[in-house]
């Protein structure tokens, strides 16, 4: 149980980092005036951390269910 324990706080501190190092798009240039509604594709690192933010919710998700049934 406690290997569960350490693997959902390990999990859960990269999901916030990778939540964190997401650009948002529209930020605050569009307050300044900027131009707000530009399509970009993600590419490269940025495509990476979306996918990686995407699997730690997963994993996050699938190790709060696991230690409920184990309960």
């Amino acid at each position: 149980m406690q290997i569960l324990d350490i693997a959902q706080i390990v999990v859960a501190i990269l999901l916030i980092i990778t939540i964190l190092l997401q650009n948002r798009g529209s930020g605050l240039g569009s307050a300044f005036g900027g131009e707000g509604n530009i399509y970009m594709a993600k590419r490269g690192a940025e495509k990476f951390v979306f996918y990686a933010s995407i699997a730690l919710a997963v994993a996050f998700l699938g190790l709060g269910i696991v230690r409920i049934i184990l309960q």
